[in-house]
């Protein structure tokens, strides 16, 4: 059976028929994702989102002065996701100087920071094939030094209204299952929920629960982990979100119920949506506090041609 891809009405979306399956999905052609909404030579996709009138929607918000850090601290005893690693070494820089005896100490970093922790993917981190979003060849902007088209030091400071989808409470449970896939009937029931409801330019943050792992079962926690799949991630998209989080380390449902996909999710997103991906965000005293909405507060990391960068987000209200 052949599924059509048209576009959403408003959006450049070209995704997938929201009814077919996670056992079906390919990629749209190139033709039916590129240019994006934003055109061809676009490099911040639904950062677009971002105007002077969305952040004083989000500054509306704080109401209470309460302020959630929802980042993990970095250290080298985290979960650490294949090959990547996180080292600190310490250096006492300057013996005693001058009459009032002032010492310096530092450290050195050993980490591919931009994919470690909490962690910001920005549009280089993911393709289709050789394709990155909007089409953009990997071979013509990828140098040994970084990427010289979408690079992390393109997106900037993120100021946006954020919610919180809280599907483990919705399912009355303190962590979701490892192989539950979140649909778009889950993230429709909690919106109901919580009374809310997505706007364009949100940033919407998933709560499953596996952030309780955080340290505490680092194998069980990259071992894979509930989350989003397919057509959850397409009705997101067609939100007109800016950014889709989680407290997991891929957002979606890892690994995805059909054996022969890797990590779709990712790309549906990154490359051919354009929207930011969040990862293992720290939520739990977010859902605590049934704090459902919220300014979310975040800049990655200014590395020049970067593919993503750990950062610190803070959500307030």
């Amino acid at each position: 059976m052949k599924f059509a891809c048209p576009l959403l009405a408003g959006l450049a979306l070209c995704l997938c028929c929201l009814a077919a399956s996670a056992q079906t999905w390919q990629p749209p052609a190139p033709e039916l994702r590129c240019p994006s909404r934003w055109g061809a030579q676009d490099e911040r996709g639904a950062g677009n989102l971002q105007t002077p009138a969305q952040i004083l929607k989000a500054a509306r918000l704080i109401r209470r002065g309460e302020m959630f850090e929802l980042s993990h601290v970095l250290a080298g005893d985290m979960p650490l996701f294949g090959t990547r690693r996180f080292d600190v070494t310490m250096k006492r820089t300057t013996a005693p100087m001058g009459t009032n005896l002032r010492r310096s100490n530092e450290e050195l970093v050993v980490s591919e920071i931009g994919q470690v922790g909490t962690q910001f993917d920005a549009f280089p981190h993911q393709t289709i094939g050789s394709d990155l979003y909007n089409c953009h060849k990997l071979d013509e902007v990828a140098t040994r030094t970084g990427f010289t088209k979408m690079g992390v030091d393109k997106v900037g400071g993120l100021f946006t209204r954020g919610i919180l989808l809280d599907i483990a409470a919705l399912k009355a449970v303190d962590i979701l299952p490892i192989d539950y896939e979140i649909t778009p009937e889950d993230l429709q029931a909690a919106l109901r929920r919580e009374g809310l409801t997505i706007e364009p330019g949100d940033a919407v943050l998933i709560h499953t629960g596996w952030g309780r792992q955080w340290g505490v079962d680092n194998a069980r926690y990259n071992s894979g982990c509930p989350g989003i799949g397919v057509r959850g991630a397409q009705w997101l998209a067609s939100q007109n979100i800016m950014l889709v989080g989680a407290d997991n380390f891929p957002v979606e449902i890892s690994p995805n119920p059909d054996p022969k996909l890797s990590l779709p999710v990712h790309q549906i997103a990154l490359v051919i949506n354009g929207i930011f991906l969040l990862e293992n965000l720290r939520l739990g005293e977010l859902a605590a506090a049934q704090a459902y909405e919220f300014a979310l507060v975040l800049e990655p990391l200014k590395i020049k041609g970067g593919t993503g960068s750990t950062v610190a987000p803070v959500a307030i209200r």
